[in-house]
């Protein structure tokens, strides 16, 4: 019998592709894509034609932890969706598609989503 971590890794990866079946990123709409560990929250503006990654936010990264300073999980996620917004605008990214991978859409999730939507970006 397999271990219960093993079983929610594979519901978990069904549900990441069920999402991503339906969710493309391209050059005039990338994909906005967010992925959320215990402590950290990650973000990434995706163009899936190019296979490339256009802009790349970590709560972590050094450059970025004293420009979000500190609060909760939440907040920071919040922050970081405002930061990705400013960058893609500089980019000339003006829309995006929201991908929220296998997570549930509230807490971090929907703070990022919220962060970039007051930064500008529309999904």
């Amino acid at each position: 019998m397999a271990d219960k971590n093993s079983k929610k890794a594979v519901r978990a990866g069904r549900r990441r592709l069920r999402v991503r079946s339906r969710i493309i990123g391209t050059a005039e709409r990338p994909r906005l894509s967010v992925y959320k560990s215990l402590r950290h929250t990650f973000v990434q503006i995706i163009d899936d034609e190019k296979h490339s990654t256009l802009i790349g936010l970590a709560s972590n990264a050094k450059t970025i932890v004293s420009a979000l300073g500190g609060g909760k999980k939440s907040d920071v996620a919040k922050k970081l969706g405002a930061m990705a917004a400013k960058l893609a605008k500089e980019k000339g990214i003006e829309k995006v598609v929201f991908d929220r991978n296998q997570f549930r859409y509230h807490g971090r999730i929907k703070a990022v989503a919220d962060g970039a939507r007051e930064g500008g970006l529309q999904f």
